[in-house]
């Protein structure tokens, strides 16, 4: 009993990371692009959910699009993630009832592999065995992230905080049960494939992680696409479909509904979000939207 209090208490205080890198699978000019309905323009900015310090300052057509825009929106509420009354609701949500476990759902490989795998960076299965897949493979990618020098303040955090400092409105395309009900179902039906792939995933991070910062600070289409989109269209069409496709389709009227008022909005998302065939850019442009990068 004690090591599940503590296992929550220590989820709670990394839920918000978790969250913001749900899309990350882990992630010239900068991801930014201009949108534009006649005179009205929205700004579209391809995050990354963590950084490490030297990735600071962030690319100057990020500062360019804040400063035109009056209001901002990210995939969710940032501010509310470190609320521990929402926090406290989330690992609800995110935790199996007394009656399942683990061991229910893995077959013996994943088990075993995820066992051998929380050994190693020192977080025993114990301590995890009530958490849903998802919470535990985001939770072990933090763990990895923050090994690496990586901090919660990313690109949507360092805007949140500024946007609240200089009084901007700031707004959210998906509320948190939204979020949440993504990381509570992921993996759900294919529990060891998707326990296991991403085991596989996180061995590779720490090589990838240059490859990824350098994409995004770049625009680098074709190597985001690579790195974001196409691995997990491949090996988990599933996944691809609820994390990214189906968030994106629901993105694009709140999106044409900022196109049509007076307002310059700055929407901040993912880079996943933003390329590919499904990513919001060319499912705007097919929209007959102007499409440019800033």
């Amino acid at each position: 009993m004690r090591h599940r209090v503590a296992a929550a208490h220590h989820f709670a205080s990394t839920l918000a990371i978790v969250l913001l890198q749900l899309t990350a699978n882990v992630w010239a000019d900068a991801s930014v692009w201009r949108v534009t309905n006649g005179e009205s323009t929205v700004y579209l900015g391809g995050t990354v959910h963590m950084l490490r310090p030297e990735d600071f300052p962030l690319p100057e057509e990020f500062a360019l699009a804040y400063e035109a825009s009056s209001e901002l929106f990210f995939e969710t509420d940032i501010s509310s993630l470190v609320d521990p009354g929402v926090q406290s609701q989330m690992l609800q949500k995110l935790t199996y009832g007394s009656n399942l476990s683990l061991k229910d759902v893995l077959n013996i490989e994943a088990y075993t592999a995820l066992e051998n795998y929380t050994a190693e960076v020192g977080m025993p299965l114990i301590m995890l065995e009530r958490f849903k897949p998802g919470m535990i493979v985001s939770t072990l990618q933090a763990l990895e992230f923050q090994r690496m020098g990586f901090t919660p303040e990313g690109v949507d955090a360092f805007f949140n905080s500024q946007a609240l400092a200089d009084g901007k409105a700031v707004g959210a395309l998906e509320t948190l049960d939204e979020q949440i009900n993504f990381l509570a179902t992921m993996g759900e039906g294919n529990e060891s494939e998707f326990i296991i792939m991403s085991l596989e995933d996180l061995e590779s991070t720490a090589g990838l992680m240059d490859d990824m910062i350098d994409a995004w600070r770049y625009g680098d289409l074709e190597a985001l696409r690579n790195l974001f989109v196409d691995d997990m269209l491949d090996r988990a069409p599933a996944v691809y479909d609820l994390l990214l496709r189906q968030r994106n389709l629901r993105w694009i009227p709140q999106i044409e509904a900022m196109l049509d008022d007076p307002e310059t909005e700055f929407v901040l998302v993912g880079a996943a979000h933003l390329v590919g065939g499904d990513g919001v850019v060319e499912l705007l442009r097919s929209r007959g939207y102007g499409i440019s990068k800033l």
